[in-house]
């Protein structure tokens, strides 16, 4: 952080391994390392606010059919670091500045935004079918013979209610 204070301002490029253990324990499995870039910028007020940009592709299912989709990741990322004792930002959107003159670690924030940011549901094409309830056959392939005239007897009581009311 001492040059960071000197300089003003500094460019920073890294990627973060898609079997980072960082996401262990999150629905999100990125199909290749995320690349990360940004500047993080001294403000005069002691403050440190660094500008994230990320690029990479998350493989996940869709959640109809459960075939392999790729999804593109590119999110832009704000981060203000203040200094210890003088945060007052009751939302959580602002971080402590490590004690010192230390290096500001940026992997843990990075991960809790990436994690709030990203959605990790998606579908293969915007009319996926996905799979009959009844049969289970994929109808984005194949047309299930199902009637659909039968009904789900687990709905009786409810049919039953709307009846009565009519």
């Amino acid at each position: 952080m001492a040059r960071l204070e000197r300089e003003g301002t500094l460019e920073f490029q890294a990627a973060i391994p898609s079997d980072d253990p960082s996401w262990e324990g999150t629905e999100l499995r990125f199909s290749a390392p995320l690349s990360i870039s940004g500047q993080a910028k001294w403000l005069t007020s002691g403050e440190v606010l660094v500008r994230v940009s990320l690029r990479g592709a998350l493989g996940l299912e869709c959640r109809r059919c459960l075939d392999p989709v790729e999804v593109p990741v590119a999110e832009e990322l704000t981060l203000l670091f203040v200094p210890p004792g003088e945060a007052n930002d009751e939302d959580g959107e602002e971080r402590l500045l490590p004690e010192g003159k230390g290096e500001l670690e940026l992997g843990e924030a990075i991960r809790e935004e990436v994690i709030l940011t990203l959605w990790p549901f998606a579908l293969c094409k915007p009319d996926c079918r996905g799979f009959c309830p009844r049969c289970g056959v994929n109808l984005n392939e194949e047309t299930c013979q199902c009637s659909s005239e039968e009904l789900d007897p687990r709905w009786d009581a409810l049919r039953a209610l709307n009846e009565e009311r009519d």
